[in-house]
């Protein structure tokens, strides 16, 4: 691409895309195309993927959010596909505007990028109870990955979760450390998002419990990207104060404003169809050639014996 395409709702510094590329020595004249190539000749003769027509900035995006990486973004194709066809609980196309599960849940991706190119994923539950537990809440988070891989060009992830006014305990309990394994797993490895930070806004003493569940699933690089904020006031030294939807202390719509503006996209007819379409990027176990080490998605063994949980 030679510029990123104008979004509804992302922006994006003036020099993303340049810096970006820099970052990662494909600013050079005809590197980022190249690149591209190759990624498209790999795919082709993948007999195990089931989808292989994706559009040339599609890829663009899977080689930047890979760091560069052509290596990294092979393995980032194989590793969605594979995760829609071993999770397909947290992949769906119906529309979610009506959920029950999102009436005290919301979040969104923000507008603007901080200024090394980060975008920030911010969710607030008023939740008092989960009657039917996280999965539909983990099905949205990731429908709005597949939106952010198809619109936006970033350096990673800023993850902020608002439990000020949500009852952790029973979040707590809602939580399930197999499902959070899963999930932490599609957003790294799948979506190849790099999490540069995990911030919780709580004054409650309960937030230790969910610190420690999360140390209990997280390695130990991403346990320490962990900060618990008692106040929003602190999470302005990672993130601009002005990017920050207005009841953050910020200039922008309100969360809930993004949360509902992410919900018409997300449920509207265009991209139903192209959620459909990515759907279809699965893969048939069968046909797959393993590697020399009989590697599938990066751990030891055959396909049929692969135990993630």
């Amino acid at each position: 691409m030679e510029s990123i395409p104008k979004d509804s709702i992302l922006e994006f510094n003036p020099d993303t895309l340049q810096f970006l590329r820099q970052q990662y020595n494909l600013d050079k004249p005809g590197r980022i195309q190249e690149a591209i190539d190759l990624l498209e000749e790999w795919i082709e003769k993948q007999p195990h993927f089931l989808k292989k027509d994706f559009s040339r900035d599609y890829l663009e995006r899977t080689i930047i959010i890979s760091k560069g990486s052509v290596e990294r973004a092979k393995m980032k194709l194989d590793r969605i596909c594979t995760f829609r066809t071993v999770y397909p609980s947290f992949f769906g196309v119906g529309d979610m505007r009506n959920c029950e599960s999102l009436s005290n849940v919301k979040g969104a991706f923000l507008t603007k990028l901080t200024k090394e190119h980060y975008r920030t994923f911010m969710l607030k539950t008023t939740a008092k109870t989960y009657p039917v537990g996280l999965v539909e809440i983990y099905q949205y988070f990731f429908r709005q990955c597949e939106y952010i891989q198809a619109h936006d060009y970033c350096n990673g992830l800023m993850l902020f979760l608002d439990f000020s006014e949500g009852n952790i305990m029973e979040t707590l309990k809602a939580f399930n450390a197999s499902e959070i394994r899963q999930v932490l797993l599609i957003i790294k490895d799948g979506y190849g998002m790099r999490l540069k930070g995990i911030h919780l806004l709580s004054e409650s003493k309960a937030i230790d419990a969910i610190v420690a569940l999360f140390k209990q699933v997280f390695s130990a690089k991403l346990a320490a990207r962990i900060v618990v904020h008692k106040t929003i006031n602190t999470f302005y030294e990672y993130v601009p104060k002005q990017s920050l939807p207005r009841e953050y202390g910020g200039n922008e719509k309100s969360l809930i404003e993004l949360h509902d503006q992410f919900q018409e996209i997300l449920s509207g007819k265009d991209f139903a169809q192209y959620l459909a379409e990515m759907n279809k990027a699965t893969t048939n176990e069968d046909l797959r050639v393993l590697t020399d080490n009989n590697e599938a998605l990066g751990v030891p063994g055959t396909f049929r014996a692969l135990a993630v949980d």
